[in-house]
């Protein structure tokens, strides 16, 4: 809760102008210019702090920003970092979601993309606070809306059918020296695989 030393203190605000410019080019060109104008602001001194807090993001990552433009044409902002249907699309390699997200699967990813995603939003003013696990669910429903398959990892144990296939394969290629290494690897071989070596 504000003290009343604080309450008496501030100063009147004139507007709050929300913006989405691109990391570390910021310049006094649309949509900054015009924005920032209409108020009066000091728009080289914008340009000039929002593109050293967003030095470290790759160049034209979509940003964000919050400027609280006050009566006396001074000015704060902060900076989000960019959306997490922007980082889905990044790791997913996608340009859109699915039109039909539960029926039509647009990309996978695994729930390790998810941690990164929720670690660099942990870092955002309003999800400091959040534990890395709740972010994590809230990102994932993002995710499912978006028609983006969530696995838990990104590897894929081989099935009977895939065994059976490169079985054939190899037996029919006369390798079955190969054949024979790669039964040895299968933990618990069944009929269908035996019959497979033995018919090669």
């Amino acid at each position: 809760m504000a003290t009343l030393k604080e309450i008496l203190t501030r100063r009147p605000v004139a507007a709050t102008i929300r913006l989405t410019v691109p990391a570390g080019a910021a310049r006094p060109a649309p949509p900054v210019g015009p924005a920032l104008g209409q108020y009066r602001l000091n728009l080289m001194a914008f340009c000039k702090d929002f593109n050293a807090r967003t030095q470290k993001y790759k160049p034209d990552t979509p940003m964000a920003v919050t400027i609280t433009a006050f009566k006396d044409n001074t000015f704060e902002f902060t900076v989000k970092s960019p959306s997490v249907t922007w980082y889905l699309k990044k790791a997913a390699g996608i340009e859109s979601g699915s039109s039909r997200p539960g029926h039509v699967v647009a990309s996978t990813l695994t729930l390790k993309h998810i941690y990164e995603i929720a670690k660099v939003k942990q870092s955002d003013p309003y999800c400091q606070y959040m534990s890395l696990e709740s972010i994590s669910k809230s990102i994932i429903g993002t995710a499912t809306s978006m028609g983006i398959k969530i696995m838990k990892s990104s590897s894929m144990k081989p099935n009977d059918v895939v065994y059976n296939t490169l079985l054939h394969a190899l037996c029919k290629n006369g390798e079955i020296g190969r054949a024979r290494s790669l039964m040895n690897e299968i933990k618990e071989p069944n009929d269908v695989i035996f019959n497979v070596l033995v018919s090669g």
